[in-house]
């Protein structure tokens, strides 16, 4: 919690105003920001300085993983964060490989399980890597990627969180997170859940103990309409301990979270919050 609120002060402290072309808006900004979650003691970075709503994040990455590409979807798990993305960019709206209502194109999950090949077919790189730390093997390169820049052009969004980079030393899994863009306020709230849930999913299902997971974000910001909240409400707040995430036990293969997983299977212990903030949502 208080990496996350450092960061915060330090965007409102160094930060530059940037014109964001895709929002119209201006963003307080910072270059390079890493935090660090201690899976291995479950110390849950869920923000406890605002009321926070976990599973909607927790059902986004389940989506991903599922390799999920239309927004009815992600509804059904429990989440609606791709509703804006899907039906109300005007840009994707006018595009000509969207499929219609709900569509969200080859991103993120598509790209984690269906990677096309140039000569045919494609790729399942998270089939891989669940694989491979199945058998105890890291050949360092034990990588998740939804970046394909050929493939920008046929969806809805460029994905933020985009690489996810998985090492094994002995019996402990580390993961390394890699984002290029943050809305501070709303998304890192849900980003850092779910590097810490992935994180601790994969080393439950390929038995293998946590350890830490890292998250590099390289450009943090916080839009201009979100600043007097941060500044003002949240930050003048004193967090509470961390929550610890609890999934369920009998959670023991991918195959499992591409079934019959759902958002029942996962719940905290020990979350005390301060009240919501509504931050406003750029889309």
């Amino acid at each position: 919690m208080k990496q996350y609120l450092d960061l915060c002060q330090r965007i409102i402290d160094e930060g530059h105003w940037i014109e964001n072309e895709r929002t119209g808006k201006r963003c307080l900004t910072v270059i390079n920001a890493d935090l660090t979650y201690d899976v291995a003691n479950n110390h849950f970075p869920l923000i406890t300085t605002r009321k926070s709503f976990y599973k909607s994040a927790i059902a986004e990455f389940l989506g991903y993983i599922r390799g999920y590409d239309n927004a009815a979807d992600f509804r059904k798990l429990g989440t609606k964060t791709w509703d804006a993305n899907a039906n109300d960019n005007a840009a994707w709206l006018a595009n000509s490989h969207r499929k219609g209502d709900d569509d969200m194109g080859r991103v993120y999950g598509v790209q984690g399980r269906a990677w096309a090949k140039p000569d045919g077919g494609s790729v399942d790189q998270l089939r891989k890597i669940v694989d491979n730390l199945k058998k105890g093997i890291d050949d360092r390169g034990e990588i998740l990627s939804f970046y394909n820049p050929g493939e920008f052009h046929m969806g809805c969004l460029r994905p933020c969180m985009h690489t996810h980079t998985f090492s094994l030393l002995g019996e402990t899994l580390y993961l390394t997170s890699y984002q290029r863009s943050c809305d501070v306020p709303l998304g890192l709230n849900f980003n850092q859940v779910q590097v810490f849930f992935f994180l601790a999913i994969v080393a439950q299902i390929t038995g293998h103990k946590p350890g830490k997971a890292y998250h590099k974000i390289v450009n943090a910001h916080i839009y201009e309409d979100q600043l007097e909240l941060m500044r003002d409400v949240q930050l003048k707040r004193e967090p509470f301990p961390s929550p610890k995430l609890i999934i369920n036990p009998d959670i023991k293969s991918l195959e499992d979270l591409e079934t019959w997983v759902t958002m029942d299977d996962f719940s905290v212990e020990g979350y005390e919050h301060h009240p919501a903030i509504a931050y406003p949502f750029s889309v």
